[in-house]
C-alpha cells in the first residue's frame, strides 16, 4: 500500500479489513499470506562458482595464451620431448592464468555479500495482535493488516502505518534509510505532501529502523520486497558493476593486441611456406609444424604475460599506502579509478561533519537596567569529547565560566533535565553517546562549563582518567540534586521538565523549543548579578531576535532552558506546573563541519574535481554547511547550484542537464535519488565517487565508479563499496585521490615499459623468421624474460615518486588512451631497437665471435639447406646454445637500461637520477643476479637451453644494450620541445587503446 501515508488510520484499516482492537483472524492471515507473500527478502540466486571461474577466461588474449600453451605441449609431445621440458611452458602459462582468475573470482564474490548482509537488518520477532490477543511471533510470519506493537529498542519488523500512540511521543532512528543523524518523531496524522520522501512520511514506520523512544501500535502495510528495505535490495540487484577506466583500456588493448598477434603469426607462417620443404625439416608437414612453433613463440613473445600480475601488484602496493592514510581499499581496481575521479558526491552527515551534535553558541540576558543587554558566548570543540573553551563576544576565553550565574544554571539544567549518557569507549578510544544527540550535546556543554570552586580548575579535571572525565561535572550535579518526577517530552508541548530536590529546596528544570519555553516564562535570570526580573516585551523581542539569528542565519538547532522554584516538599509535577518559568538562556547547536574539510574542498577545486554535497537534511541547513566548508565560496546567489530532490526531478531535460553541470548541493534526498544522481552524472561522462554509510546508500555506492563507505557505517554499505574510510573523514578521500593519480601515472610507465619490451621480442622473432635465420629465442626463454626479468623492474616502476603538481592538474579523461600518438611512436622506436639489438647479438656470435664458427651471413640465413649442401662446418652448429644465450642476455640487459628510461616519461636521466627510485635499482640488480644464475648454474642452464658467457661476449652485450638510453634521451628531448608537444602523429587508429563511450 504505497499511499498509506496520505490516508487516515480508518481508511488504512478498512483497506486491509482489520479491527484495531482484535487484529486479523487466522483465516485472514492465511488469505493475506497467499496474496502478499512472506515477510522475508528473497534470497538472490548466486552465480555458481564454476561460472565465475569460466567468466575469467572469457577474453580473447587469454584464449590465445591457452591455445599457445596447448599447442606448445602437443608439439613437444610430437617431437618426443619428455619430462620437465615438455611441461614447463604450458605449466607456467596456466599458473599465470589461474592466478589472474583467482583475483577475479574473489572480487566478484565480494560483490554479492552486500545482499546477504542486508537481511541482517530485518527484525527477528514482533508483538502481534491476532484474534484479540497479543503474542510474540517470528517477524517472518507478519502479513499486511497485522496490528503490531513496538517500543524502545524494537527493530521495526515491516513497513507499518501508525495507528495508536501509547506514550507522549514515538521517536525512531531512521539513519539506515535517510542518513539523518537525529531520530524522527512519528505522528498519527496523514500527510498530503506530493512526491513525499521518507522524511515526509512521519506516520510510517519503516522496516529495519529502530524505536528509540516511546511506544505505539501500527498496522503492517508492506512485507518482504514491498518495504523500504526491499526497494533498496531491488535497486542493488538492478545495479551492474562498472568496469574501471583502466580495466576498460586494458581489455580494449588486449582485444587489439590479440588481433595484431593473430595477424602477425599467420603472416609469419604464410611467408615461410616456401621453406616448409627445406631438407632440414624432413618433409613438408614437419616444416609446416616447425614454422607453426615459430608462430607460437611469436604469440608468447607478443603477449605481456606478466602485465596482469604487475598491475595487480602495483595496485596492491597502492592499497598499503592508502591504508596508512586511513583509506581501506576493498577492490584493487578502484585504486586507479580515484585518479580520474571528476565528481565526488559526499554525504553530509559524518563525512563533511563530525556527526556529533555540539553546542556552538549560548545567549543569556546580562541586565535590563536601561535596555535589554544580552551576552553571547561561543563554545569550541566539535566532538563529544569534554574538551573545549567558552569565549565571550569579543573572542576572549572565559577563565572561570561557572562564575557567570546564567552559565552555572545552564549547566545545572542541562545535567539534570537530561536522559542521555556520555561515556568513553576504551576500545575505540573515543567518547560515545547513549541517547539523543541533542541531549548529549548538553552533557558535553556541562563538562565545558565546569564546576564552581576548586574542582573547576582545568588542572584538576585534566588529572582524571578519560572514563572519569566523560561525565565528571554531570555526575556532580546529579549527586547534588535528587530527581523526584519527570514530565517527558511531547509533540504538543515541545518540552520536558524534571523536578529535583536539594537541601529541602525543590526546583523544576525545563528545556524545549524556544517558542514553547518563552511562552511559559514570566521572569528571566540576569547574568550580571544572578537576580530574577520580570520578562518584559522588550526583553522578549530581543530574545526572539537572537533566536531568529541562531535558527536563520546560523541554521542552529535551538533549545531554551528555564527553571522554577517549587513549594517545599512537592513530590510530583503536572503540565499545569509548566508556567511562570524563569528563563535561563538559549543554546544553539549543530552537527559541526570537520576542521580539515574546508582545505580539502579547496584541494578538490584546484585538482579540477567538483564536490556535490548530498544530504537528507532540509535545504537551508545544508546550504549553511556548504557556506561554512567553502563549497559556496564566491557565490552570492545559490540559485542554480542548490536543489532539493523534488526540485531536480521537476526540471525539464535541458535544465536538468545544466543543473548537473553546476550542482553543488543536493538536499532532501532518499536512496533512489542518490542512485539517480550517480547515473545522471555518469551519462555525462563524469567519473563519480560516492560516499555513504547507511543501508540507504548501498545502491548508489554500488552504482558509482568508486563507492566509498564510512568506517562507522553499516556492513551493507561497506560490502557495496570499493573503499572504506577508517576515520570517516572527507580529507582522507582527497589524499586517496592524490595517491590514485600517482598510481595511475606509474601504471602508465610500467605498461609502456612492458609494451616496448614485447615489441622488441616480436621484432626479434619476426625479423629472424622473415630472413630465414634459426630460432633466436625459444618460448621458455621468452616466458622467463616476460615474467621475471620484465616483471620485477615493471613492479618497481610502481614506486616512482609522484609529480609535485599532481593535485593541481585536471583529472584525466575517461577515454584517455594509455599509449597514443607520439608516445606509441616512441615505444615503436625503442621496441624496434630492442629487437634488432637482440638479433645483432645472435648474428655476431655466428659471424664475428672468436668462439663461434665464423660463418658468412649468407650461410646463416640459408641454414635450412645445410644438410643438402657441402659445408666446412657441421650442421649441428645451428643447435648450439651460445647464440641464443647472447640474444637472451642482450634482451635482458637492454630492457634493464630501458627500465631506467621509465623513471620519467619526459625528464632526462640527468635530471631524475636512478637512485630516486631505489626499488628500481634493487630490482635491476636482483634481475641480473637471477639471469646470471640461469647462465652459470647447470640445471637451470639446461632447462632454459643457455650456456655461460665469456667476458668478450659480455662486452658485446653491453655495447649493444647501452644505446637504448641514448635513443630514448633524444626522444625525450624532442618530447620536451614545443615542436614535440605539437607532433601531429596519427596512427591507423588514433589510439592504440581505442576510445569507447560509456554507453557501449
Amino acid at each position: 500500500m504505497e499511499d498509506a501515508y496520505a490516508k487516515s488510520v480508518a481508511e488504512v484499516l478498512e483497506a486491509f479489513g482489520v479491527d484495531r482492537t482484535k487484529g486479523l483472524s487466522d483465516s485472514q492471515v492465511e488469505q493475506h499470506a497467499r496474496l502478499y507473500g512472506k515477510n522475508v527478502l528473497p534470497q538472490e540466486e548466486s552465480t555458481p562458482f564454476w561460472k565465475l571461474v569460466l567468466k575469467q577466461f572469457d577474453d580473447l588474449l587469454v584464449k590465445i595464451l591457452i591455445a599457445a600453451a596447448v599447442i606448445s605441449f602437443l608439439l613437444a609431445r610430437m617431437n618426443g620431448e619428455t619430462g620437465l621440458s615438455a611441461f614447463l611452458e604450458p605449466s607456467v602459462i596456466f599458473m599465470i592464468l589461474a592466478a589472474n582468475a583467482a583475483v577475479g573470482v574473489i572480487t566478484e564474490t565480494n560483490a554479492e555479500k552486500a545482499l546477504e548482509e542486508l537481511r541482517a537488518y530485518q527484525a527477528d520477532i514482533a508483538t502481534v495482535l491476532r484474534n484479540g490477543c497479543f503474542s510474540i511471533l517470528p517477524a517472518t510470519e507478519l502479513v499486511p493488516g497485522d496490528i503490531v506493537e513496538v517500543g524502545v529498542g524494537c527493530k521495526v519488523p515491516a513497513d507499518m502505518r501508525m495507528v495508536e500512540m501509547l506514550s507522549h511521543q514515538l521517536r525512531v532512528d531512521q539513519a539506515i534509510l535517510t542518513g539523518e543523524s537525529c531520530s524522527v518523531a512519528k505522528e498519527l496524522e496523514s500527510t498530503s505532501a506530493m512526491n513525499a520522501v521518507y522524511q515526509d512520511k512521519t506516520n510510517i514506520l519503516f522496516s529495519g529502523t529502530v524505536v528509540v523512544a516511546g511506544r505505539a501500535r501500527a498496522v503492517v502495510i508492506g512485507v518482504g520486497s514491498n518495504t523500504a528495505m526491499g526497494s533498496i535490495r531491488d535497486a542493488m540487484l538492478r545495479t551492474e558493476d562498472e568496469a574501471t577506466p583502466l580495466k576498460k583500456k586494458l581489455d580494449e588493448f588486449g582485444t587489439f593486441l590479440a588481433k595484431v598477434i593473430a595477424g602477425i603469426c599467420i603472416l609469419v607462417w604464410v611467408v615461410n611456406i616456401g621453406h616448409f620443404r627445406d631438407p632440414s625439416h624432413g618433409g613438408f608437414v614437419r616444416g609446416a609444424i616447425h614454422y607453426f612453433k615459430v608462430a607460437v613463440a611469436l604469440a608468447v613473445a607478443a603477449i605481456p604475460e606478466g602485465l596482469p600480475a604487475v598491475v595487480t601488484t602495483c595496485l596492491a602496493l597502492g592499497t598499503k599506502r592508502m591504508a596508512r592514510l586511513n583509506a581501506i581499499v576493498r577492490s584493487l581496481p578502484s585504486v586507479e579509478t580515484l585518479g580520474c575521479t571528476t565528481v565526488i558526491c559526499s554525504d553530509k552527515t559524518g563525512t563533511l561533519t563530525t556527526n556529533m551534535m555540539s553546542v556552538s553558541k549560548v545567549c543569556v540576558v546580562r541586565s535590563v537596567h536601561q535596555r535589554p543587554m544580552t551576552d553571547e558566548y561561543s563554545i569550541s570543540g566539535t566532538t563529544f569529547a569534554p574538551e573545549g573553551f567558552i569565549y565571550d563576544a569579543g573572542g576572549l576565553q572565559l577563565e572561570f565560566p561557572p562564575q557567570s550565574p546564567c552559565l552555572l544554571h545552564l549547566a545545572m539544567c542541562s545535567a539534570l533535565c537530561n536522559e542521555s549518557t556520555l561515556q568513553f569507549n576504551p576500545d575505540k578510544k573515543c567518547y560515545e553517546k547513549i541517547g539523543e544527540s541533542t541531549e548529549v550535546a548538553l552533557r558535553v556543554l556541562v563538562e565545558k562549563v565546569g564546576l564552581p570552586g576548586f574542582d573547576s580548575m582545568p588542572s584538576a579535571l585534566n588529572m582524571l582518567t578519560k572514563h572519569e572525565r566523560a561525565s565528571y561535572c554531570n555526575r556532580y550535579w546529579e549527586n547534588q540534586f535528587r530527581k523526584i518526577s519527570i514530565l517527558e517530552f511531547s509533540r504538543d508541548r515541545k518540552m520536558m521538565s524534571v523536578l529535583c530536590s536539594r537541601k529541602q529546596q525543590e526546583i523544576m528544570f525545563s528545556k524545549g523549543a524556544p517558542e514553547s519555553i518563552m511562552a511559559r516564562c514570566t521572569h528571566i535570570l540576569c547574568n550580571d548579578d544572578g537576580s530574577s526580573v520580570p520578562l518584559t516585551m522588550d526583553i522578549r523581542n530581543e530574545l526572539e531576535a537572537r533566536f531568529q539569528s541562531f535558527a536563520g542565519k546560523d541554521t542552529l538547532r535551538c533549545l531554551a532552558l528555564a527553571l522554577k522554584r517549587m513549594p517545599a516538599g512537592q513530590q510530583s509535577i503536572s503540565y499545569a506546573d509548566e508556567a511562570n518559568l524563569t528563563f535561563i538562556g538559549l543554546v544553539g547547536m549543530l552537527d559541526p563541519p570537520r576542521e580539515e574539510v574546508r582545505d580539502a574542498i579547496h584541494s578538490c577545486m584546484s585538482a579540477g574535481i567538483r564536490v556535490i554535497v548530498v544530504t537528507g537534511d532540509n535545504k537551508s541547513t545544508a546550504e549553511s554547511l556548504c557556506r561554512q566548508i567553502g563549497a559556496f565560496e564566491h557565490l552570492d546567489d545559490f540559485a542554480g547550484y542548490s536543489y532539493t530532490a523534488s526540485e531536480f526531478e521537476g526540471l525539464p531535460p535541458l535544465e536538468r542537464t545544466n543543473a548537473l553541470q553546476r550542482m553543488v548541493l543536493f538536499s532532501r534526498v532518499e536512496p533512489s535519488h542518490k542512485k539517480m544522481l550517480v547515473e545522471a552524472l555518469q551519462t555525462h561522462n563524469e567519473v563519480v565517487a560516492m560516499t555513504g554509510d547507511g543501508v540507504n546508500d548501498a545502491p548508489a555506492l554500488k552504482k558509482a565508479d568508486i563507492g566509498i563507505a564510512m568506517g562507522s557505517g553499516t556492513a551493507v554499505a561497506k560490502s557495496a563499496s570499493d573503499m572504506v574510510l577508517a576515520d570517516d573523514n572527507f580529507a582522507t578521500i582527497v589524499a586517496a585521490v592524490a595517491e590514485g593519480r600517482a598510481i595511475y601515472n606509474n601504471t602508465k610507465q610500467f605498461i609502456r615499459y612492458m609494451i616496448s619490451s614485447n615489441i622488441g621480442e616480436v621484432v626479434c622473432i619476426f625479423v629472424a623468421a622473415v630472413l630465414g635465420m634459426p630460432d633466436t629465442l625459444i618460448p621458455v626463454q621468452l616466458l622467463w624474460v616476460n615474467l621475471v626479468t620484465d616483471g620485477l623492474p615493471a613492479t618497481a616502476i610502481g614506486f616512482n615518486k609522484p609529480d609535485g603538481n599532481i593535485m593541481t592538474v585536471k583529472p584525466r579523461k575517461v577515454n584517455e588512451a594509455v599509449v597514443s600518438g607520439w608516445l606509441f611512436f616512441r615505444y615503436l622506436v625503442i621496441g624496434a631497437y630492442v629487437g634488432l639489438a637482440t638479433i645483432a647479438g645472435f648474428v655476431w656470435w655466428f659471424v664475428y665471435s672468436e668462439n663461434g664458427p665464423g660463418l658468412p651471413y649468407s650461410e646463416l640465413v640459408n641454414f635450412d639447406s645445410c644438410s643438402a649442401r657441402q659445408t666446412s662446418y657441421p650442421c649441428s652448429i645451428f643447435e648450439d646454445r651460445h647464440p641464443s644465450t647472447v640474444s637472451m642476455t642482450v634482451l635482458v640487459v637492454v630492457e634493464m637500461f630501458n627500465a631506467l628510461n621509465n623513471l620519467s616519461e619526459n625528464q632526462s636521466l640527468l635530471v631524475i637520477h636512478p637512485w630516486s627510485n631505489l626499488w628500481l635499482v634493487g630490482s635491476i640488480i636482483l634481475t641480473m643476479l637471477l639471469h646470471v644464475a640461469v647462465l652459470y648454474i647447470e640445471p637451470l642452464a639446461a632447462l632454459f637451453s643457455v650456456s655461460p658467457l665469456s667476458w668478450a661476449e659480455w662486452k658485446i652485450v653491453l655495447y649493444l644494450s647501452f644505446p637504448v638510453i641514448l635513443i630514448d634521451e633524444v626522444l625525450k628531448l624532442f618530447s620536451r620541445s614545443p615542436r614535440g608537444r605539437r607532433f601531429p602523429l596519427r596512427l591507423w587508429r588514433r589510439d592504440i587503446l581505442p576510445k569507447e563511450s560509456r554507453d557501449n
